[in-house]
């Protein structure tokens, strides 16, 4: 999963680097049309290619297969004869799926980086605010805003983690918390449940842009992680009810 991410960086910069035209601005998604100036708009453009389907749908698939995976292979009883305890199981199974989160956008970037340096000039950087920075900054505001990816998918991860103790079949818990981030992000993009729009998942998922001005604003990370927060800690929460009571038979 994770080559298939950093194949869509390298995609896309083929694609505009054999294109007999510049991208224009406002056609394609945000920032492809200064790729061709500055290759380090690879990354960037890849990570909003890939947030509202690419990324949900591997990480669903690793927070869905974290206890139901277990179940199925039948392994789970197993683990927990170790003097581990179900509660440390599960924390250290959210753990893993943030991790998974973290290398996921870490390789999108990292990819985009790369393949960006290679086939476009790369130099200092035209903030959205109007400001230029180094080359040396510009990277550091591309891991920033892969944190800040990372922290979207959190709230995503627990509640894969609570539909995985539901279920002793990883498809099932895998397609249920992917189906979800596609419902929470057409309820997004409906305005008849605007009154919904804040307390949706997906709501800041694209709202990175502050951290691509100068100064940077931190608004919008800071309730991104709240809202990440309250749902790793509902739906954390939720799976410590169900696992902790239930009867593991596989």
């Amino acid at each position: 999963m994770l080559l298939a991410l950093a194949a869509v960086p390298v995609l896309i910069a083929v694609a505009v680097r054999l294109s007999s035209s510049p991208p224009e601005p406002g056609r394609g998604p945000p920032f492809l049309d200064r790729v061709t100036q500055n290759g380090l708009f690879v990354s960037i453009t890849a990570l909003v290619v890939c947030i509202p389907l690419f990324l949900p749908l591997t990480v669903g698939v690793v927070a869905g297969d974290t206890i139901a995976g277990e179940a199925n292979l039948g392994t789970l009883r197993y683990l927990l004869v170790v003097p581990a305890g179900r509660v440390r199981l599960l924390l250290v199974k959210f753990a893993g799926a943030a991790a998974f989160c973290l290398a996921a956008t870490l390789t999108v970037v990292a990819s985009g980086a790369l393949i960006g340096a290679a086939l476009f000039p790369v130099g200092p950087v035209t903030l959205l605010s109007g400001d230029t920075i180094s080359v040396g900054e510009s990277i550091l505001r591309s891991l920033l805003v892969a944190g800040y990816v990372t922290v979207s998918l959190l709230g995503l991860s627990a509640i894969g983690l609570f539909i995985s103790t539901l279920t002793v079949v990883p498809v099932g818990a895998m397609a249920a918390t992917i189906v979800l981030s596609v419902v929470a992000q057409v309820l997004g993009a409906l305005p008849q449940f605007e009154w919904l729009h804040p307390w949706l998942f997906s709501h800041y998922w694209l709202d990175f842009a502050d951290l691509l001005r100068q100064p940077i604003a931190w608004t919008s990370f800071g309730d991104n992680a709240l809202l990440q927060a309250g749902y790793a800690a509902v739906f954390g929460a939720l799976a410590y009810g169900r696992f902790v009571t239930k009867d593991i038979l596989s």
